[in-house]
């Protein structure tokens, strides 16, 4: 059995890594209050609890008692009852940084008169990742889920972390493998801890370049686009890698104050959206989780009180179309659909639903990123053929989901069965 070890201090870190955070890179605290506030509220009400919240509201210091510790239990409780029914590797990496930055050992999570090893199940689940790259070329889930174990494995201090810290390594040169903004963030915070751990010069050097690649990418991306990396659900963590490494885009200089100017402008509701976004506007990251003082005194929020008014509004016609051209029987359907001004995508598939259900039935699911499609036509996405539904504007993927977008009166919205 791997016994844990004292968690790597975020100061210990940043001296072997010898990479300074950005200097002054904080957000308004009226903006901090507000989405510390949003954070709070999901956690009391929210009937699923979600571990990104828990270790979001102790990185940006929530004074909110209640919330942590009724979401904490929560987590605990989920952890021992599922301890056995498999969870995703992604799922218990995330489980186990929410305790660290709780001050709790994720090798002893007891609760409902049970007890489980968190971290001895990460590494099972780790192991089972990298078997399967190692036959398959792919992780068994993804590499973002990659990225997450081998940081939480690393940040608890055991073993087990730097086999796929370089397999990420290796992802990250490879020009053949176009990366999400989420993977390639994960995966820095994932290497600059682990280039912080390890003492082979041979992999040092593997990561170093790869943070170098990684980092200075994101960079150019917010050159190009005006302060924007990848879509503005993706900025949270890519601030948060590029606040976690600044030795390795030295000498070139993050501008802080425009990424925080995009982010600014963007109203986010999902509470995961938040969570991820939340640590970088205090200047914080996830390197943090294991080495929070959990019983200094922390901030207070305010509150801002958002305005809920809603008007009466005319309707709009949108065009909506499912196209399968991937799997099975290859079918194309479209139909025009009118609705409320203000309504939502998910308000135009039940109104499609609707008129002809034989055609545009569709199957939903909650998800910490909010409501998910997972069926279109009796056709459902699938996991181990790495297949799903993709909802586009256009040529352009939509950066909302179904219950948040609100499509434009002569919008015409496809959902196109794809691979990722």
């Amino acid at each position: 059995m791997r016994m844990l070890r004292v968690p790597l201090s975020v100061g210990v870190l940043l001296a072997l890594v010898g990479a300074p955070s950005a200097q002054g890179c904080a957000a308004p605290q009226a903006l901090v209050s507000e989405m510390l506030l949003r954070l709070e509220s999901s956690a009391l009400e929210d009937a699923r609890p979600n571990p990104s919240v828990l270790l979001a509201l102790n990185l940006a210091g929530s004074s909110s008692r209640p919330a942590k510790k009724l979401l904490l239990q929560q987590l605990k409780e989920e952890a021992v009852e599922r301890a056995h029914k498999g969870m995703a590797s992604g799922q218990v990496a995330l489980l186990v940084l929410a305790l660290l930055s709780s001050c709790q050992d994720p090798q002893q999570v007891q609760a409902l008169g049970l007890s489980t090893d968190l971290l001895r199940i990460l590494q099972q689940a780790t192991d089972e990742e990298m078997a399967n790259m190692e036959v398959e070329g792919v992780p068994k889930t993804t590499l973002y889920s990659l990225g997450l174990d081998a940081l939480s494995l690393c940040l608890a201090g055991v073993g087990g972390y730097q086999e796929p810290s370089v397999e990420l390594a290796k992802e990250l040169l490879s020009p053949s493998t176009p990366l999400s903004v989420d993977t390639r963030a994960m995966a820095v915070l994932a290497l600059v801890c682990t280039y912080g751990r390890t003492d082979l010069h041979d992999v040092r050097d593997l990561l170093q370049e790869a943070l170098s690649a990684a980092t200075n990418s994101f960079l150019d991306e917010q050159e190009a686009s005006g302060g924007l990396i990848g879509n503005i659900y993706s900025m949270g963590l890519a601030m948060q890698a590029l606040e976690s490494a600044g030795r390795f885009y030295a000498p070139r200089q993050w501008d802080c104050s425009q990424a925080l100017s995009v982010v600014s402008e963007h109203h986010f509701q999902l509470p995961t959206a938040i969570a991820q976004l939340l640590p970088a506007l205090v200047g914080r990251t996830y390197l943090e989780a294991g080495s929070l003082e959990c019983s200094s005194v922390t901030r207070t929020s305010r509150s801002l009180q958002p305005s809920l008014a809603a008007s009466a509004a005319a309707p709009i016609t949108v065009q909506f179309s499912i196209i399968n051209k991937l799997q099975g029987k290859h079918f194309s359907f479209s139909t025009a659909v009118q609705v409320p001004a203000g309504s939502t995508l998910l308000e135009v598939m039940e109104a499609a639903a609707e008129e002809d259900p034989t055609v545009y039935s569709f199957q939903t699911e909650q998800t910490s990123w909010g409501i998910m499609v997972v069926s279109i036509h009796g056709l459902a996405g699938n996991a181990e053929d790495r297949t799903y539904w993709r909802f586009l504007s256009g040529s352009d993927a939509l950066q909302e989901g179904v219950g948040l977008y609100k499509p434009r009166d002569g919008e015409h919205i496809q959902a196109v069965f794809s691979t990722y």
